[in-house]
């Protein structure tokens, strides 16, 4: 069975390599600043010791006051997981870095993300509407879409 890190013990590690990448934790989860998301995605990744070689699910929620990303990462090596989460202001043109040069299997999942949550990933190769045509007219898992 797949055992789940502490938030605080991942958190530790990446405060040692990332100074201020870490915005908050708790038992579970591990929240990053979106400007640090992309080179704390690097170190979880490469870190011998958390190997999350394997990105499996990005999705994200509107709160209205913010939207949070949230990052499911596995260790197939170690057989442990963590919830990375980063929150972002602004609902004009949310926007962080993309994650598909560290786990090419965000691709897609962050495509869906733009598509249904308008959330824009700077770098993404081709960040594209997924599941609803080019024109549709806003982002319809928002909370203030309007038909």
């Amino acid at each position: 069975m797949t055992k789940a890190l502490s938030g605080g013990d991942v958190a530790s590690r990446i405060n040692e390599a990332i100074s201020d990448a870490v915005v908050d934790h708790n038992d579970t989860d591990v929240w990053i600043d979106s400007e640090s998301l992309l080179d704390a995605s690097r170190f979880l990744k490469t870190d011998a010791d958390l190997d999350f070689a394997y990105l499996t699910a990005v999705s994200a929620v509107d709160y209205i006051e913010y939207f949070e990303l949230v990052y499911h990462l596995l260790s197939t090596r170690y057989n442990h997981s963590v919830v990375v989460k980063s929150k972002l202001f602004g609902r004009e043109a949310p926007t962080v870095s993309s994650v598909t040069g560290v786990w090419r299997g965000a691709d897609l999942q962050e495509r869906e993300v733009w598509d249904l949550m308008g959330i824009r990933f700077e770098g993404h190769p081709n960040l594209k509407r997924v599941m609803l045509w080019e024109g549709f007219p806003g982002h319809p898992l928002r909370k203030d879409y309007v038909e």
